[in-house]
């Protein structure tokens, strides 16, 4: 423990990284300001409906995305997820539009047309979402919630208008924290919204199983002892790595290869367990949307049936489904984001080499069967991981909010940001000491 606060008190005595974090919690800050500041025209006590639309199921978790902007009306009402949503658009149209696989493969001026692609497609998606919000507050809220008139045109105007400006500027801010912060910005905000609800679900629980008696203190201290578990099984899993040795020639003084497999560097690969990351969870999540929206057209008993069934996330048919459609996606999403034919190929010009694996075709044929053997428990782990909220609800009684951190896309992008920060922090660190985040390991004077 002393070695860990020496540590992280060491963070403070490099002034780039010190500002750094500096600057990414005052952006953070300004995100959660604006979460808080309501559309122009909306009587924010009149908003008790929307609350309730948002206390539980998909309207939750819609609300903990955006940190509670979406319950409140707020100007960062669509928060962040119009971006997330265009990236995934961009990524999965470079698969089959020539023009962005021939940007993917131009380096960092691509990358820039790209990032410029994926705002102009966010603006675009936005101006859809926010008359869907609008029209969503109309269905919601009282007419006398509606300063400028119930169904005005100038408020729906100036409405869509400042939605999209929120997303724009919550971009920014996102980019700016992965500029001029510590990196992975557009996540940390997502996160800062996740844990904005948090301590509100925990006190709910809390109020519920001590206050109330419906349990005791010994119920609350098992959930945060299952929960701790979840969370380790949750790190071992976006940690996890099979390491495939590679064994490259030695370069001879004169530059001849020599193709001496003693005398050569030996590395590995490393091939994530789980190398789709929180995608799956949330393709499938976007999927899941479809049954109930369908059903909800009709107003037949057995449409209305399969809405109702279908809004519940934590009915056995929801997650029986939500699962297998994880294990598709995660397959799916692991096979166009892990390029085994590029990774051949470039182990290749290397002079590197799998031992026991000629180069080329092969190679590219063994990473390939390597990667399908381990997306299999690893895309099992993570629909487990996406359906926990469901198993504690049914078995220990946990209530419905402070269950979706139980697991799902909350607990992975929390985890997945957190280790990421971590590692960018620690990369700070061994710039100017040896040990920094380190468990072991002697200090060196400060770089000038």
């Amino acid at each position: 423990m002393k070695k860990f606060i020496e540590s992280f008190l060491s963070v403070w005595k490099i002034e780039e990284l010190k500002n750094r974090i500096l600057i990414t919690l005052g952006f953070l800050l300004v995100y959660r300001f604006g979460a808080q500041v309501p559309l122009p025209g909306i009587d924010i006590t009149k908003l008790e409906n929307l609350a309730t639309q948002t206390d539980k199921g998909i309207g939750w978790l819609i609300d903990v995305f955006t940190g509670g902007a979406f319950s409140q009306a707020s100007v960062f009402a669509l928060g962040i997820m119009p971006y997330i949503s265009a990236s995934i658009v961009v990524q999965l149209m470079g698969i089959a539009i020539p023009y962005l696989q021939k940007l993917q493969k131009e380096g960092e001026s691509g990358r820039k047309k790209m990032n410029q692609i994926t705002r102009w497609l966010t603006i675009g998606i936005t101006l859809v979402q926010g008359p869907g919000y609008i029209y969503n507050l109309y269905r919601t809220l009282p007419a006398d919630a509606f300063l400028l008139g119930f169904n005005s045109f100038g408020f729906l105007f100036s409405s869509v208008i400042i939605l999209t400006t929120g997303t724009v500027f919550a971009m920014w801010l996102g980019e700016k924290i992965t500029d001029k912060g510590i990196g992975n910005g557009i996540s940390l905000l997502i996160m800062a919204g996740i844990l904005a609800r948090m301590p509100q679900a925990f006190i709910q629980e809390f109020s519920s199983v001590v206050t109330n008696n419906n349990g005791g203190p010994m119920l609350i201290v098992l959930e945060i002892i299952v929960w701790l578990l979840v969370i380790i099984a949750c790190i071992l899993m976006v940690m996890a790595v099979r390491k495939i040795p590679v064994q490259y020639a030695r370069r001879s003084i004169s530059g001849d290869l020599e193709q001496d497999l003693m005398g050569g560097d030996r590395q590995f690969i490393p091939l994530k367990l789980n190398a789709s990351g929180v995608m799956p969870i949330i393709f499938a999540q976007a999927i899941m949307f479809i049954p109930a929206a369908v059903a909800g057209l009709s107003q037949s008993e057995t449409a209305q049936s399969i809405s109702t069934r279908f809004q519940n996330i934590f009915g056995w048919e929801y997650n029986l489904l939500f699962a297998l459609l994880i294990v598709i996606f995660t397959y799916f999403y692991t096979a166009i984001t892990v390029p085994t034919n590029k990774m051949a190929d470039d182990l290749k010009r290397s002079g590197g080499f799998i031992p026991g694996v000629k180069p080329g075709v092969e190679t590219a044929d063994f990473l390939d069967k390597i990667m399908s053997l381990i997306t299999f428990p690893g895309s099992l782990f993570l629909a487990l991981l996406a359906v926990f909220p469901a198993i504690v609800v049914s078995i220990m009684g946990v209530q419905s909010q402070w269950a979706l951190f139980f697991g799902g896309t909350s607990l992975l992008i929390m985890v997945g940001v957190v280790i990421d920060t971590v590692q960018q922090i620690n990369s700070y660190l061994l710039n100017k000491h040896y040990d920094g985040l380190m468990k072991s390991g002697k200090n060196r004077k400060a770089i000038a």
